[in-house]
């Protein structure tokens, strides 16, 4: 089993039980004592638990979900600039996806000032709030669950939905960016609908900032290869660069 298979296995036990003990995942993950402390450490640096005295304890859920406000304030003019080139991979007429990211929130700012007609599916409340004021945009807003301090719709209500709809783009953000993982996500439920987005839609744009970039979160929704535009605000790193010329994704820098 893989590191982030594992990590991922620890979150949905700790969101089950709230506390693990570092024999339980042991003997549960059938690995050492001293891996399973390895795992812990570093999902406490990501911020996804709270090291205990022989285990580990679930983070509040206000901590998990960073407060959409706060994070909206983050990276803001490097996601305004993502977003300005974003919007021009957008036409008149088109079938988009926009997932609940605060940098999808930048872009729905250009859409709902745009003339252009379009039919938008989105898991993010506030961009739906916001676009619907537009009369030229549809707005289909993805049926889930709403999690406490949080923007997105999450859960496996929104599938059959995506199954009936024909997407031409999604234009996706995530926790983190690197060469092995891909995009990558903390919250298992968002990575379960993302996956399905991806799936569903015939291009995928990520539109990732620098903050983000060689980094790695619990789960994959999207590996390089599944991406069709990685947009960002900075040069990537040599190893990045190999794997998406490998690929043949083109990469934007947003100046």
């Amino acid at each position: 089993m893989f590191a982030n298979q594992r990590r991922n296995e620890i979150l949905h036990m700790i969101q089950e039980q709230k506390t693990v003990s570092v024999q339980e995942l042991s003997e549960k993950l059938n690995v050492s004592a001293a891996t399973v402390r390895t795992d812990l450490n570093a999902m406490e640096k990501q911020e996804l638990l709270i090291r205990t005295h022989g285990g580990a304890m679930m983070k509040e859920k206000e901590d998990i979900d960073k407060k959409y406000a706060i994070r909206e304030k983050k990276h803001r003019s490097e996601k305004q600039r993502i977003a300005a080139v974003a919007f021009e991979y957008i036409e008149d007429g088109q079938c988009i996806i926009l997932d609940a990211s605060t940098t999808c929130f930048e872009l729905a700012k250009f859409i709902k000032e745009s003339t252009k007609r379009l039919t938008i599916v989105t898991s993010g409340l506030t961009s739906a709030t916001m676009l619907k004021e537009n009369p030229n945009l549809t707005v289909i807003i993805i049926g889930g669950i709403v999690r406490s301090g949080s923007n997105s719709i999450e859960g496996l209500i929104g599938h059959e939905l995506l199954k009936k709809v024909n997407v031409d783009t999604l234009f996706t953000s995530a926790y983190a960016l690197n060469a092995s993982d891909g995009l990558t996500d903390f919250s298992l439920y968002e990575v379960e609908l993302k996956r399905e987005m991806v799936a569903t839609a015939h291009k995928t744009i990520a539109l990732i900032d620098n903050s983000k970039l060689g980094k790695s979160s619990i789960a994959t929704f999207a590996k390089i290869d599944d991406i069709h535009r990685l947009i960002t605000d900075q040069s990537l790193s040599p190893e990045l660069t190999a794997s998406f010329q490998a690929a043949k994704v083109p990469v934007e820098v947003a100046n």
